[in-house]
């Protein structure tokens, strides 16, 4: 499994989230399986997206779809994201 993390600042999240998504279709297609969406406790509009892929390939292919940039403008995205590319090594829950 492959995840794309994502760091980013928006304007509101309730308003973000539906563009959010509404963005789904495009994750699913690229192999998108899942995510999780966390929010700061300092600023609920500091938040951390883990998008969930099948592969390495499906993951690259969404990072590089041209609807994401203006999809994330339209949702209101304001500060420059923080990416990284991930291959799971462990995962375990308690």
């Amino acid at each position: 499994m492959a995840s794309v993390i994502a760091q980013h600042h928006v304007e509101d999240f309730d308003r973000w989230l539906p563009f959010y998504k509404e963005h789904g279709e495009v994750r699913r297609a690229h192999g998108g399986t899942g995510h999780q969406i966390f929010r700061t406790a300092d600023d609920p509009n500091d938040i951390l997206i883990v998008n969930e892929f099948d592969s390495i390939q499906g993951a690259k292919a969404f990072m590089a779809d041209p609807s994401l940039k203006e999809a994330m403008g339209r949702a209101g995205v304001n500060s420059e994201p923080k990416v990284w590319l991930c291959d799971e090594a462990e995962s375990e829950r308690y």
